[in-house]
């Protein structure tokens, strides 16, 4: 009796699932060094960012109320994490709720220009471009925006495939090899 009134919500049970499966997405070894992103701090916080992107961008595009509550449970949980990585860090408690603010307003930022740039029709030059900036710190599309492009595509395609219901569901999410 006590476990149910204690229990997660089935919202933050998938928005567990979900962050752990996006995390070990973005730490996969083949998106980082020379041909990708650095391996620093910043490098895995902006896949970390990107990969919950494009699952928030598919639980968005469904709609519903279900998949609306997931995603918020999700972003509450990636921060939950960024704010517990930041401590254990050793940033003080007077400024993690700074920081937090300025990842969460570079999150929506992110994700509405990542959004704007996978619906662009422009055969990749808005994604390369977002990828660019926000990825690489860098204002020209080189052979890694380019590469972190064609990955992007193909994770946006196959998380659309699988669908908000089954993300919503707790399936591992889609992510596609590098």
């Amino acid at each position: 009796m006590f476990h149910r009134l204690f229990a997660p919500k089935p919202e933050k049970r998938a928005a567990r699932a979900l962050h752990a499966a996006i995390v070990r997405a973005a730490r996969q070894p083949a998106l980082y060094g020379e041909t990708g992103v650095d391996d620093t701090i910043e490098g895995r916080f902006e896949l970390v960012v990107l990969h919950t992107a494009l699952v928030v961008l598919v639980l968005q595009a469904s709609g519903g109320e279900r998949a609306r509550s997931v995603s918020q449970a999700l972003f509450d949980t990636m921060f939950d994490d960024f704010d517990a990585a930041m401590r254990e860090l050793g940033v003080g408690d007077s400024a993690v709720g700074k920081k937090i603010r300025f990842m969460a307003e570079g999150f929506y930022g992110r994700t509405t220009a990542l959004r704007e740039a996978l619906e662009a029709d422009d055969d990749g030059a808005a994604l390369r471009s977002v990828l660019a900036r926000n990825t690489f710190g860098t204002e020209t599309p080189d052979t890694r925006a380019e590469r972190l492009a064609l990955y992007v595509k193909s994770a946006d395609a196959a998380l659309s495939r699988q669908g908000a219901a089954a993300l919503c569901g707790g399936a591992e999410p889609a992510f596609p090899a590098p």
